[in-house]
């Protein structure tokens, strides 16, 4: 791994921490998702600073940024774009919707109905859409970053399975510890935030795809096609993991090795990022849900009891990225 790299990691939360307390898991989250082209679903309760983690990332890493608040009433037009007749030049003209940026924030995505919802899925797996039978591409990098409160039941939808499974990775933000929360009272009392700045050199482009440099050896393959095919034996479990899940899991898995440092895969690698990748794709069996059984245990269990991590070396002969 470059030091050049580790330095701008290191710089990204750096920033990210003066005007946000806590969360740098999220961050790395969101590194993840940046690298790999994935998109992130974060979930929490409302005043938990969701969406200022948001603004302040994607300035810090100096990438496009557009915000949609989902609304009962949005249509999918809304988001997507439409084409209207411009009268002076007597033609047809695109006005673009906010989905033609490098990072969507989809604010409180489950208050809008099913068929909005369903206008981001071919965004979200083609990084294109299509506006009355024209296929129009998407800037590149392009994600998705999605807020959801997981408390509220009323005028919400639930995300439709398919849109889910497009979520690389599914991040729960909680309630900082005493001593973070202490020190963001203190931030706060202090009017402390202070200007976060914009990493130079095009840092978030460049990032973008780095992950394709690391190396997965045949073990570690056949380690997240086993954690996998398991989830879908799992008796609690009515569905699985699906190929795409285990597809993701590896290009996190590399792209989370890029952030410690490390041109090739470990088991860990992929523990952590399991955890993180696959409890939103499973669903329980009605019997588990009766019995209250939690799904991030049935995750558990496979990871550690049923599924051994392989052993030994896994480097790979130059040993950088």
């Amino acid at each position: 791994m470059e030091e050049s790299y580790e330095k701008k990691f290191r710089a990204v939360k750096s920033e990210v921490a003066k005007a946000v307390v806590g969360y740098e898991d999220t961050v790395d989250d969101f590194l993840v998702c940046l690298m790999t082209g994935g998109h992130l679903l974060l979930e929490g309760v409302p005043g938990i600073a969701k969406t200022t983690l948001i603004k302040v990332f994607t300035k810090v890493i100096g990438l496009d940024y557009r915000r949609i608040q989902f609304t009962q009433d949005m249509l999918p037009a809304d988001i997507t774009g439409y084409f209207y007749f411009n009268k002076k030049k007597e033609s047809f003209e695109l006005r673009k919707g906010p989905v033609f940026t490098n990072i969507l924030m989809a604010d409180e995505i489950n208050r809008s109905s099913p068929k909005t919802q369903s206008a981001l899925i071919e965004v979200m797996q083609e990084n294109q859409v299509t506006i009355e039978g024209s296929t129009i591409p998407l800037d590149d990098p392009f994600l998705v970053v999605a807020t959801r409160n997981p408390i509220e039941t009323e005028g919400v939808y639930p995300l439709p399975e398919a849109q889910l499974d497009r979520f690389m990775i599914k991040s729960e933000m909680g309630y900082l510890s005493d001593e973070e929360e202490l020190n963001m009272l203190k931030m706060k009392d202090n009017d402390g935030v202070s200007e976060v700045r914009t990493l130079g050199g095009d840092f978030g482009a460049k990032i973008h795809g780095l992950h394709r440099r690391v190396s997965a050896a045949p073990v570690i393959l056949e380690y997240i096609r086993d954690l996998a095919i398991e989830t879908r034996k799992a008796k609690e479990l009515a569905l699985g993991a699906s190929p795409r899940a285990a597809e993701q899991l590896l290009y996190a898995s590399k792209a989370y090795a890029v952030i410690q440092g490390r041109s090739y895969v470990i088991p860990d690698d992929v523990k952590t990022m399991a955890r993180k990748v696959i409890p939103h794709r499973l669903i329980l069996t009605i019997d588990s849900e009766l019995e209250n059984i939690n799904k991030f245990e049935v995750l558990e269990n496979i990871l550690e009891d049923e599924v051994e991590a392989p052993k030994g070396s896994f480097t790979t002969p130059t040993g950088s990225v």
